[in-house]
């Protein structure tokens, strides 16, 4: 019964069907992280996970449904030349703006300054966005071409797990001063 009703509503209002999806998968990726870093169920830091959460499903998801919409009215077409132009599209336009509202958006979570989120948007923006520069293209022109346009917002959650985990390490991880720096 409870699960006719949320097929229902997810399917009269699909940006929930990604809001559901990363409610959960953000908190995961950021337990997968974690727990590369050696911790375990008693040491998690939950509200690390809670932060995660918030973040996936009221910024990331939405954010991320608005920018499917506008590809697939750019460009309406399922073939691979179209896909490649939303994956490339993407690459320029949406993800150097979703890596910067992460970094700066976590931090404000996190409690820090505006002052400080800044600082770790300087510092982690670049290294970060050429990852992603070499991995969304491929995933996003297989995601435009092969699924259903109803289901692309969580088959690219699902690829998302990879690129949260990713994140959760970036973001805990120490960035080096340069030598110039620390002199």
């Amino acid at each position: 019964m409870w699960w006719k009703f949320i097929v229902e509503v997810t399917n009269e209002y699909k940006i929930l069907r990604g809001m559901i999806s990363y409610s959960a998968l953000w908190p995961i990726g950021c337990l997968i992280q974690q727990t590369f870093e050696g911790k375990r169920f008693k040491n998690y830091d939950w509200e690390r996970c809670l932060r995660y959460s918030l973040y996936g499903t009221f910024v990331s998801a939405p954010m991320l449904y608005t920018w499917m919409r506008c590809a697939n009215i750019m460009w309406p077409r399922t073939d691979f030349r179209s896909s490649l132009a939303k994956a490339f599209t993407e690459q320029a336009a949406y993800d150097p703006f979703a890596i910067v509202l992460f970094f700066y958006g976590m931090s404000i979570l996190e409690r820090r300054t505006q002052q400080q989120a800044g600082d770790e948007v300087q510092s982690k923006f670049w290294d970060t966005y050429k990852v992603g520069f070499f991995y969304w293209p491929m995933v996003q022109t297989f995601n435009f071409s092969l699924v259903k346009p109803k289901n692309q917002i969580v088959i690219a959650g699902f690829f998302s797990l990879i690129w949260t985990t990713f994140l959760a390490y970036v973001k805990t991880s120490q960035k080096e001063k340069p030598i110039a720096e620390t002199m």
